[in-house]
């Protein structure tokens, strides 16, 4: 039951919503071994020119970028599965979004059970049942 959050840079384009979509979907249910039908993605598009890197836009560098943040139940990953989670999801950018810059990021948060939930229900009480 993820909820992913992402920033990609450039303007709105299906075409590469869909790509990240698909990434995303098959890295967090093969990787992370999340249920794709409970899995939430938001994709927010940002203009190059309002994207600041180093000090200078990423239009001025000639590079793309994006954020994501994702959301999981604390202790149901290990360190290597986000590791791996990580490395796989940068790549899957690059090949995606091209001249990727390395200052690209992904945060795996571990979310507390019971202050994390959807359809009205904790994980805590999800997993009690």
């Amino acid at each position: 039951m993820p909820i992913l959050n992402v920033k990609v840079s450039g303007d709105k384009d299906a075409a590469v919503t869909k790509k990240v979509t698909a990434l995303l979907l098959d890295c967090t249910t093969r990787i992370l071994k999340k249920k794709a039908n409970v899995t939430a993605i938001t994709i927010h598009y940002v203009p190059r020119d309002c994207w600041v890197v180093g000090g200078e836009l990423l239009s001025e560098q000639n590079k793309n970028s994006f954020y994501l943040d994702i959301k999981v139940t604390d202790e149901t990953n290990t360190k290597d599965e986000k590791a791996d989670y990580i490395r796989e999801v940068f790549t899957g950018f690059k090949d995606i979004l091209g001249d990727l810059h390395n200052e690209s990021y992904i945060y795996v948060e571990d979310v507390r059970a019971a202050a994390y939930g959807y359809g009205g229900r904790t994980q805590e009480f999800r997993y009690h049942q």
